[in-house]
């Protein structure tokens, strides 16, 4: 027999306290690093920029009127022909809030002037493109805008509006 030896060898106290400081750890930057990705992920509200939003019922929109809806952060064009275009109220110059000028008829960007008719494009200005779209559905009579999913678009197109 060795003196200072054991003859079974185990785990001794300084190992103990290793494994016990390595699960502590473990476990406290575990549930640091969940909570953090839990805090970056982003919050899925209904009724909410980012998720489908009703902006109202068909026969509250008039033909050619354009009405604001702010919770989605979007527009609805009621086109002459009876279509629904969703404009996002973001300028593609350089992403500023437009505002519809209703004595006008026209969207204005009010921090570089880019002029917008009612179907979104670019009447004069620095912007490239016309304003982006949302998707449109219309169910049971109300008008569905998918704020999750902005479409942008270079021109456009009798296929974008969504007949009512």
């Amino acid at each position: 027999m060795t003196l200072g030896r054991r003859e079974n060898p185990g785990t001794d106290r300084r190992q103990f306290i290793w494994y016990a400081w390595g699960a502590a750890l473990f476990g406290m930057f575990g549930q640091t690093g969940a909570g953090l990705l839990r805090f970056l992920q982003p919050r899925r509200v209904a009724g909410a920029f980012g998720t489908e939003i009703v902006a109202g019922q068909l026969d509250e929109f008039e033909l050619g009127t354009v009405s604001q809806v702010t919770a989605g952060r979007f527009f609805v064009s009621r086109l002459e022909d009876g279509s629904l275009l969703a404009l996002w109220q973001r300028c593609p110059h350089l992403g500023c809030t437009v505002v519809w000028r209703d004595a006008d008829g026209r969207f204005r960007c009010p921090c570089h002037s880019s002029l917008f008719d009612p179907r979104g494009e670019v009447i004069s200005g620095p912007a490239p493109r016309p304003m982006d779209i949302f998707p449109v559905r219309v169910v049971d009579g109300r008008v569905v805008v998918d704020t999750g999913r902005p479409m942008e678009r270079d021109r456009f197109s009798a296929s974008q509006p969504t007949r009512g």
